[in-house]
């Protein structure tokens, strides 16, 4: 072999060896990417099955999308914060679910407060407006849209003030020792690493997410859809 194949050879295999720095896709998502998905399937059917506690099935068949944070973490000693990752999924035109895209939330809070509480939340977006403004960039709630404690039980009908002014309706289960759990002025945003991780392609938007633009889609994405439509099917 001449030097100059040798030389184009070895560029070849120096191209290879590079491609996941390159962001080429690839097709083993990390395991905490998956693991995070199967938590967010946990906690959705652990809530819709408590029967008194339950989001009720219309307002999720007529919501814009979902995220789902599972065991957010607050914790406070006169200044307080919190913290958690979860995922967000869209209803798209023909009424069936995206793919999940990956979120942080984060936020802190000033006051006489002391406890330690890990929590998981839902968030229930009522207009595209409000998921298409988070999709742009960090998104506070109360600020960049107005949220409200959603009502409960799977026949439950919403309040009239929920019904004509919350964006955002807000679900959480509880565990330690807090008075309460608010929601108001904690920012979500998107988990870019997380995005890249788990479909393999670097610098992916939540849009392209969304639109079912992404051929790779690890099983785990499919089982969540799957959950989401058979809870908010059949409503009535």
């Amino acid at each position: 072999m001449t030097p100059w194949k040798k030389c184009a050879w070895g560029i070849v295999l120096c191209l290879v060896l590079a491609c996941p720095r390159l962001g080429i896709a690839e097709n083993n998502p990390p395991a905490g990417e998956i693991r995070k998905v199967e938590d967010t399937i946990r906690v959705l059917q652990d809530m819709m099955q408590e029967s008194d506690k339950s989001i009720p099935q219309r307002l999720l068949a007529e919501s814009a999308g979902i995220a789902i944070i599972p065991d957010v973490i607050k914790a406070a000693y006169i200044v307080g914060g919190r913290h958690g990752s979860g995922v967000v999924c869209v209803r798209k035109k023909d009424g069936t679910w995206s793919n999940p895209a990956f979120i942080g939330i984060t936020g802190g809070s000033i006051g006489w407060q002391i406890g330690v509480e890990s929590a998981d939340i839902i968030l229930v977006f009522r207009t595209h407006r409000s998921i298409e403004n988070f999709a742009r960039g960090k998104f506070t709630l109360g600020a960049d849209a107005g949220v409200s404690a959603g009502p409960v039980g799977r026949s439950a009908e919403a309040s009239t003030d929920v019904e004509l002014k919350a964006e955002i309706l807000s679900y959480s289960r509880s565990r330690g020792l807090y008075a309460g759990l608010s929601v108001q002025g904690a920012s979500l945003y998107v988990d870019a690493k997380a995005n890249q991780n788990f479909y393999g392609l670097k610098g992916i938007a939540p849009q392209t997410i969304f639109e079912g633009q992404i051929t790779n889609v690890p099983e785990a994405a499919g089982k969540l859809r799957h959950a989401l439509g058979t809870f908010s099917r059949n409503a009535k």
